[in-house]
C-alpha cells in the first residue's frame, strides 16, 4: 500500500473537510474524479479544483477523465 499524499491546504478548510467527508483525502483519490464531480460536493468550488489540478500537474497526474 503506498503512502497517502494528504490534500494541499492551499483548498482551504471547507474544501478539504467536504472532501474528506466524500473520501476524499489524497491526490490518489482524486486521480478516480472528473473536476465536475468534485464541484458537485457543497463547499467545493472552482479555485480549489484549479488549485487541485495545478497540485496533480506537479505530480505528472490529472483528474480522470469525463464520461
Amino acid at each position: 500500500m503506498s503512502e497517502v499524499s494528504p490534500l494541499t491546504p492551499r483548498i482551504g478548510k471547507v474544501a478539504s473537510r467536504e472532501l474528506a467527508l466524500n473520501g476524499i483525502t489524497g491526490y490518489e483519490d482524486l486521480l478516480e474524479r472528473t473536476p465536475d464531480q468534485l464541484l458537485a460536493i457543497h463547499g467545493v468550488g472552482p479555485k480549489a479544483v484549479r488549485i487541485l489540478a495545478e497540485e496533480l500537474a506537479a505530480r505528472g497526474q490529472s483528474f480522470a477523465a469525463t464520461r
